[in-house]
C-alpha cells in the first residue's frame, strides 16, 4: 500500500474519507452543481457529469457566483454533500458555506488549503480513497484501509486576535442581540481567513443570500430573524428566486414560489429595502468612488469596483447579511489599495466596428485567463465603452474569474494610464487576447446546433432603462414568431421608469413579457418554455450557465441578433463580421 501525506492550512476543521475527484479548474457551485443531487452541472466544466456526494473534491478555488457558498450549505444540511473539499488556494465563498453549517448548524464539512504545488501533486491520485483529518491530507491506494471517522472537538468561543473596537466586542459579547453576536462571529473567522488585522465601517449592504437554493436558505434566514436581526446599515437585496407579484400567474409551483417567495419577506423583515435587483448600481443608492461598501451578487462587485470605484471584496451569501446586521467588514483585499492593483496585463486586439456582442464574449474570455488576478486590459482606449458595455463585460467576467474587479486603461476610474492601475509594478504575467481566441470562445458559448430559437431570453444581469429604450426601437413596427418567446428580466424601479417612457408598451406589442424581481439564473419552466430545446442571449453569463441551469443549447449573439430571432424564430447561427471569420460556427 502507497501513501501520500500533505499537511495544509485548515479553514474549516472535520474529518472526511472519500474517492478524489480532481480538476485543474475552477468550479462555481451555483450554477455548476445541482444543490439536490450534487452532480456537476457546469456543461463547461471537466467534472460536467461527476456527482460530488461523499468524494473528496480537489480544485484549485471557486469561482463564478457568489451564491456557491449558499448551494454548499444545502448539499451539507440536506445531502448528499462532498466528504470534503480540498484547494490549491484559500475561497472565501466556498469556506463560508462550511463556517455557516459549523457555528450556525452544529455540522462539520472540512476545507482543506494546500497550496498548488502539493494540489499539482494531487492529480496521480484522482479515484483513489482520500482523508482528511484536520491539517492533514492521507492519499491511500488501498481504499479499505481502516479509518476511524469520530467527529472532531469543536473550537468555539469569541477568541480572536484581530483589533477590536468597543462596539465590535460588544457585538460579540451578546449586547446587541444573538442575531448580531453570531453575524459577528462568523465576520471575525472570515476575517483571520483573509488575513486582515482589523475591521473597518462600511456604508451600505447588497444581499445576494435571498436567492433560494433550497430549504437550507430559508432556514438560515429565519434563523437569523428568530434571534432579533436587524440591519444596521441601508441594505438592498438581489433579485430572488420569483417574480413576487406574478408567480402565480406565471405557472411557478407553489412548492417553489412560495418558499422563494418567503425567503425575501424573511430579509425585509430584517430591515433590508424591496429593491429585488441583481443590478443594484441602476438604483438610487449607487456608491460613490472610494466609498466602503459590502455587495454580494458577482456581477454587482465586478461593477462596484471597477465601473464605480467603490470598494467590496466578492463576499459571498450569508456574509453579506452578517456584515449588514453589524456594520463591519474585513479590512483587507478590495477595501484597500493595494489589494485593487492589477497583477495581469492583457492586451486586446479591438476589432473593427464591433457589435454589442464584443463585451461579453471578451468579459467571458479575459474571465478564464484571470483566474483570481485582477487584470488590466489595454488596446481598448478609443472604444467609448458605455455603461452597459461594461456592466455585460463585468458580468461575464465574474462567470469564468475568482477576481473582484477589472481595470481597463483609459476607461475605468483607478485606470488613467497602465502605470497607475498596476501601481508602477511590473505585472505577475502578461497576455494578448487576439481576434482568433475570441473566436474560439464564441463557439463555446454558441453551444446550440440547431438554427431554431423558441426562447430569447434578455436581462442577465438586469436590464438598464437604456437597454430598454434600445430593446424597444429595435421591435417598434415588428412582432414575434409565434413560436419564439421573448422575455425580458429587470429591477421594478427600471420597469417603472421604461414604462413612462412607453417602451415597455412597445415591446407588449412585439409580444415580449417583462419579468422583474428575478433573473434568468432564477428561472426555469414554465417561463422556459417545456418543448423548447434552444434559446438565445446576449449574455455571456447566462450562455455560460443555461446548458447547465436549464438544460437547453444556446445561441449567443448581439441584442440586434436576438431580436431578428425572435421575429423569425431562427439564428443564422453565422459568426459576425468584425471577429474576422463570417463563416458558420459549426462550419470549422
Amino acid at each position: 500500500m502507497t501513501m501520500t501525506r500533505i499537511k495544509g492550512r485548515s479553514l474549516v476543521e472535520g474529518r472526511g474519507q472519500g474517492s478524489l475527484l480532481w480538476a485543474n479548474q475552477g468550479l462555481s457551485f451555483w450554477g455548476g452543481v445541482d444543490p439536490f443531487s450534487a452532480e456537476v452541472i457546469d456543461r463547461h466544466h471537466p467534472l460536467s457529469g461527476q456527482s460530488l456526494a461523499g468524494r473528496v473534491l480537489a480544485i484549485p478555488s471557486g469561482r463564478g457566483s457568489c451564491t456557491g457558498s449558499s448551494v454548499l450549505l444545502e448539499l451539507i444540511l440536506n445531502g448528499p454533500a462532498p466528504a470534503a473539499l480540498v484547494l490549491a488556494e484559500p475561497d472565501e465563498i466556498l469556506t463560508l458555506g462550511a463556517l455557516v453549517a459549523e457555528q450556525v448548524f452544529n455540522v462539520q464539512l472540512p476545507v482543506l488549503c494546500i497550496g498548488h504545488a502539493a494540489f499539482a501533486d494531487l492529480e496521480p491520485h484522482a479515484g483513489a480513497s482520500v482523508r482528511i483529518d484536520g491539517e492533514q491530507l492521507l492519499a491511500v491506494d488501498a481504499p479499505d484501509s481502516p479509518w476511524s471517522a469520530e467527529p472532531m472537538a469543536r473550537t468555539d468561543g469569541p477568541r480572536t486576535s484581530l483589533s477590536l473596537n468597543a462596539r465590535d466586542r460588544a457585538l460579540l459579547a451578546g449586547e446587541y442581540g444573538q442575531a448580531a453576536q453570531v453575524a459577528m462571529q462568523l465576520v471575525l473567522r472570515m476575517a483571520e481567513l483573509m488575513g486582515a488585522s482589523e475591521l473597518l465601517d462600511i456604508s451600505q449592504a447588497h444581499i445576494d443570500g435571498c436567492i433560494y437554493t433550497g430549504p437550507a436558505c430559508l432556514r438560515f434566514a429565519e434563523q437569523l430573524r428568530e434571534w432579533g436581526a436587524q440591519v444596521c446599515v441601508p441594505t438592498t437585496l438581489n433579485a430572488i428566486s420569483v417574480d413576487q407579484r406574478r408567480w402565480r400567474a406565471l405557472g411557478i409551483e407553489p412548492s417553489f414560489g412560495e418558499p422563494a417567495s418567503a425567503l425575501g419577506d424573511v430579509y425585509m423583515a430584517m430591515g433590508a429595502q424591496l429593491s429585488f435587483t441583481c443590478a443594484p448600481y441602476l438604483l438610487d443608492s449607487t456608491p460613490a468612488l472610494g466609498e466602503q461598501i459590502v455587495w454580494a451578487e458577482s456581477n454587482a462587485v465586478v461593477y462596484a469596483n471597477s465601473v464605480l470605484g467603490a470598494r467590496t471584496l466578492k463576499y459571498p451569501d450569508y456574509l453579506d447579511i452578517c456584515i449588514a446586521l453589524t456594520g463591519r467588514a474585513p479590512r483587507c483585499g478590495a477595501h484597500l489599495d493595494e489589494g485593487r492593483r492589477a497583477t495581469l496585463l492583457v492586451e486586446v486586439q479591438y476589432p473593427q466596428e464591433p457589435d454589442d456582442s464584443f463585451w461579453p464574449l471578451l468579459g467571458y474570455h479575459v474571465g478564464l485567463l484571470a483566474g483570481r488576478s485582477i487584470p488590466l486590459l489595454t488596446g481598448l482606449e478609443h472604444s467609448a465603452a458605455s455603461s452597459d458595455d461594461l456592466k455585460a463585460f463585468g458580468a461575464a467576467f465574474a462567470t469564468t474569474s475568482a477576481a473582484p474587479m477589472f481595470h481597463i486603461a483609459g476607461i475605468t476610474p483607478e485606470a488613467p494610464d497602465e502605470a497607475s492601475a498596476l501601481g508602477g509594478q511590473a505585472p505577475a504575467r502578461q497576455l494578448r487576447v487576439t481576434l482568433d481566441e475570441l473566436l474560439e470562445s464564441w463557439r463555446g458559448l454558441n453551444s446550440a446546433e440547431s438554427a431554431e430559437v423558441s426562447l430569447v431570453a434578455l436581462g442577465n444581469p438586469h436590464c438598464s432603462a437604456t437597454e430598454l429604450a434600445r430593446l424597444a426601437e429595435l421591435c417598434e413596427g415588428h412582432h414575434s414568431h409565434p413560436d419564439t418567446t421573448l422575455v425580458v428580466t429587470c429591477g421594478r424601479a427600471v420597469h417603472e421608469q421604461a414604462a413612462a417612457a412607453g417602451h415597455v408598451a412597445t415591446l407588449e406589442r412585439f409580444g415580449a413579457r417583462l419579468i422583474t424581481d428575478t433573473c434568468w439564473c432564477m428561472l426555469g419552466e414554465p417561463v422556459v418554455p417545456p418543448g423548447a430545446r434552444t434559446l438565445m442571449t446576449n449574455s455571456g453569463k447566462y450562455a455560460h450557465y443555461a446548458p447547465g441551469l436549464v438544460g437547453r443549447q444556446v445561441h449567443f449573439g448581439s441584442l440586434t441578433a436576438c431580436v431578428e430571432a425572435a421575429c423569425s424564430g431562427r439564428n443564422a447561427r453565422a459568426v459576425p463580421a468584425w471577429l474576422g471569420n463570417p463563416q458558420p460556427h459549426g462550419s470549422h
